[in-house]
């Protein structure tokens, strides 16, 4: 693909109020790209900019080989008929209903400069639309984010049509403690529970806290797995309590700060409330993994309860 336009970055600079060097190399100009969208503030932007940005990374997609949830094989099939399978690539080009996002406390993803994690890598393909929106939801909050619940965004420019963010335990020894471990299952419930409110069917999870977070990758698939099968196979006799939440909506090809994060807050606490949890309707859950020792580990596990 052909460097960015000089209409593009006008509009970065009219944006921002930025006078930077643009390199000539493709790669380069790719990379201060993302490096401004990492560090840029959830502040309001143009109907422009969003216009230009939006086209550009519909082009970076087009240039992707997309995989579509269905086309996954799956490594396992319940009871209840969902599918659970293993899927190795880059989550930012599957499609389905939701890719799940590990994100931190503060839920606006990474700003460190095309730093390498999976929130960095999400936020900087949906487009600086997606940290609007979860700033919005962080402003309603009024607090950080706590580990385990779940909140549910729009995809943006990503071909997922929800993002699920979800904050997993940090472990800085790498030995979590059983009161961690549950804490990590309480992630892949909240965002199995968020999805089934909205009546979402395909789901890919990343590997939650496993990265910068530091939990062990082998006791983390473990505990994913199997949380996940528990979830699917549950088919309670009644409807379950859950808290009231807004459906999000749809967006649009190209939306302004303002419209881009509305109807999007959606919380996953354990408080009761007089609404009932809807039937599960996911079908199938996708372990995205990215290195080859990761794909092992989520097969030995599955072998492991074959």
């Amino acid at each position: 693909m052909a460097g960015l336009s000089g209409s593009c970055w006008e509009s970065i600079r009219s944006t921002d109020e930025a006078d930077l060097p643009i390199p000539h190399d493709d790669e380069e100009q790719r990379l201060l790209l993302r490096a401004l969208q990492n560090v840029r503030p959830p502040a309001p932007v143009s109907e422009r900019f969003l216009h230009v940005q939006d086209e550009y990374l519909g082009a970076e997609l087009a240039q992707c080989a997309i995989t579509d949830a269905d086309d996954v094989p799956p490594a396992e099939t319940l009871q209840t008929g969902a599918t659970l399978a293993i899927w190795q690539g880059d989550i930012t080009t599957l499609r389905c209903d939701a890719i799940v996002n590990a994100a931190n406390s503060g839920l606006t993803g990474c700003y460190a400069p095309n730093h390498r994690c999976i929130d960095n890598a999400i936020h900087t393909a949906a487009g600086v639309q997606l940290r609007l929106a979860c700033e919005r939801i962080m402003e309603q909050q009024g607090h950080p984010e706590p580990v385990g619940r779940a909140k549910i965004t729009p995809g943006f420019n990503l071909p997922a049509r929800y993002v699920l963010h979800t904050v997993g335990p940090m472990i800085p020894s790498g030995d979590p403690t059983p009161a961690e471990q549950e804490q990590l299952a309480d992630c892949y419930r909240s965002c199995l529970r968020l999805a089934t409110d909205h009546s979402l069917e395909t789901v890919a999870f990343c590997a939650i806290s496993t990265g910068e977070f530091r939990f062990p990758a082998e006791l983390a698939a473990r505990i994913a797995v199997r949380t996940v099968r528990e979830f699917l196979a549950h088919r309670p006799a009644h409807q379950e309590p859950t808290q009231p939440h807004e459906q999000p909506h749809d967006q649009p090809q190209t939306q302004t700060s303002t419209t881009s994060t509305a109807d999007t807050s959606t919380d996953t606490s354990a408080e009761s409330t007089t609404n009932t949890r809807p039937a599960i309707t996911i079908r199938k859950v996708i372990f995205d993994v990215f290195s080859d020792r990761d794909r092992q580990i989520y097969k030995r596990v599955f072998a492991d309860h074959a």
